[in-house]
């Protein structure tokens, strides 16, 4: 009797020792902390990636200073390879259409295309003209200032005609000023507020209502890759979508004539990137929206395979057709235009896969509209 109560003391003492620490998190459920997914994207993709864009951003400020103090061939030149980085950083953050970039519409400012020639001759004559109202989108940006110093002649010596001889030279110059100063501006606002109070709000906000930052980020994700990766890029310029007629004057990057390729491919490695938890600096995947559902353990109905497997796929399969394309869009849709739909179509089997099967693993509601029948 005595080994009895002997052996069940020494059991009592195992289970209360074993008991004092509480065991850790299992890793899946350690993945379906969105807090934790919503920290690792602010603060190693979308933060850094801001701060990377500045860099390209501002040495594209600097040099259109120097253009527009001295505009000769070489500060065009300087000026125009600064701009092409920059647009490619840009494509790395368009992303982020959600929170701050949602709040101050930073995109529909900064790349809505084709440009408005129009608009931007008015807007040169009347250096007064808003350029905060929707209608003034396609008047600045990157395409703007693609027409600017692409666009403006058929050559370098007529371009540079344009803001040395001719009549309104200064006021030319004066609108790329103006252009960088309002891109600028805007930058500085989104900026501040994800390094500011912002950044905790959204790591903070861990539900899954409509105004959760889980839903908000979702729904700002899909409709890029929907809206304006899929149909901006390659639906609309090939006329996959509607009416089915092809408008090569549509494209990205309109001017300069070789790399709005660059630009897609760009745009699409930056959101499989994301959507993958990679580091912006290291390139090392950490949570995100994979992680997460790996640890819902999301399935693809058709397969049963996980669903972060399909998506990964068909990102590659997307890829892959963009990858084969040649530099220039606008070439593509008038002489290889089926390889162009070729892209959108695979692009829309993505779309599906994170619109329906994604968000509803997710347990997110779709709250934007889009009428191209999805």
């Amino acid at each position: 009797m005595k080994k009895y109560f002997a052996l069940l003391l020494t059991l009592l003492f195992l289970g209360c020792s074993s008991g004092s620490d509480k065991p850790g998190p299992e890793p899946a459920d350690e993945g379906k902390d969105r807090s934790v997914m919503l920290k690792a994207l602010a603060e190693n993709i979308i933060v850094p990636s801001y701060d990377q864009f500045k860099t390209k951003f501002d040495l594209m400020a600097e040099k259109s200073k120097a253009f527009t103090a001295k505009p000769d061939a070489q500060a065009l030149g300087e000026f125009r390879n600064a701009w092409a980085e920059a647009y490619i950083a840009w494509e790395r953050v368009e992303l982020f259409d959600f929170g701050p970039a949602e709040k101050q519409t930073i995109r529909n400012f900064f790349n809505i295309y084709p440009a408005s020639e129009a608009g931007i001759a008015a807007n040169i004559t009347d250096p007064t003209s808003s350029l905060e109202v929707p209608a003034s989108y396609p008047t600045q940006g990157f395409p703007a200032l693609d027409y600017l110093i692409n666009g403006l002649g058929a050559n370098d010596t007529a371009i540079l005609a344009q803001y040395s001889t001719d009549k309104d030279a200064a006021k030319k110059l004066a609108y790329i000023t103006r252009v960088i100063a309002r891109m600028e501006s805007l930058l500085g606002k989104v900026m501040s507020e994800w390094k500011g109070e912002y950044l905790n709000t959204f790591v903070s906000k861990t539900g899954l209502d409509i105004g959760s930052s889980t839903s908000l980020m979702v729904n700002g994700l899909v409709l890029h890759y929907e809206r304006y990766i899929r149909s901006g890029k390659f639906g609309i310029p090939s006329g996959a979508m509607a009416n089915g007629i092809p408008a090569p004057e549509k494209v990205e990057a309109l001017y300069i004539k070789n790399m709005s390729q660059i630009l897609a491919q760009a745009a699409h490695s930056a959101y499989v990137d994301f959507f993958n938890g990679r580091h912006a600096v290291t390139g090392e995947a950490g949570p995100g929206i994979k992680s997460y559902l790996n640890a819902l353990g999301a399935k693809d109905s058709g397969t049963g395979k996980p669903l972060t497997e399909s998506i990964n796929a068909q990102f590659q399969v997307a890829a892959a057709k963009l990858g084969v394309l040649k530099p220039n869009l606008y070439e593509e849709v008038k002489t290889n235009n089926q390889a162009m739909k070729d892209t959108y179509t695979e692009m829309q089997k993505a779309v599906r896969m994170l619109k329906v099967d994604m968000t509803s693993a997710m347990s997110i509601t779709i709250t934007y509209t889009d009428n191209d029948g999805d």
